[in-house]
């Protein structure tokens, strides 16, 4: 992991760049692939009262970068604060890795169990019955009506006196449909 710290407008003393490498070193923890992190410290000062800042850019293999800007009054605070909450983004990162991978064999043999009576209800509601059709001698379409009109079946399959495949159907208001 690559550390780079960066003062604007303030003298980085001894302290303060040890307490910002120890910070980084505790996010080598969440077994992600870091590559390098950065730190920005500013010093601000508005209407006579002094403020810091701070800028954490962590750089993340195959993953977006995370930046954490944190102002206060104390830069140690300022930098407490940023580092919880990079720990608190690269431990989301670590738990979406890790959470998808964790499967017990409790939760594998409710899946099997789950499956199996799906499959079971499967197959005792749905059941194809094989059907012959009667395509043997070519029907006229009145024909056809008449047989269609006399039966409980919404539709009938035939070939015309052209030798054409037609499907004639019962249509909902009452009328009949012809393909």
């Amino acid at each position: 992991m690559n550390t780079s710290i960066v003062g604007r407008h303030i003298e980085l003393t001894d302290g303060i760049k040890t307490a910002i490498e120890t910070a980084f070193e505790s996010l080598n923890k969440f077994n992600l692939d870091i590559i390098s992190v950065r730190a920005i410290i500013d010093s601000e000062e508005k209407k006579g009262k002094k403020g810091f800042s701070v800028e954490f850019s962590i750089n993340l293999a195959h993953k977006n970068t995370v930046v954490i800007k944190q102002k206060d009054k104390d830069l140690y605070a300022a930098i407490d604060i940023a580092i919880d909450r990079a720990r608190k983004v690269l431990g989301k990162y670590h738990e979406k890795e890790n959470d998808h991978k964790v499967v017990t064999l409790d939760e594998i043999e409710a899946q099997k169990i789950v499956q199996e009576e799906l499959n079971e209800a499967y197959e005792s509601t749905d059941e194809i019955v094989p059907m012959e059709l009667e395509l043997y001698k070519p029907t006229e379409v009145e024909d056809a009506m008449s047989m269609l009109k006399g039966s409980d079946r919404q539709f009938i399959v035939f070939y015309d006196l052209d030798n054409k495949l037609r499907v004639m159907y019962k249509r909902s208001d009452g009328k009949f449909g012809l393909y």
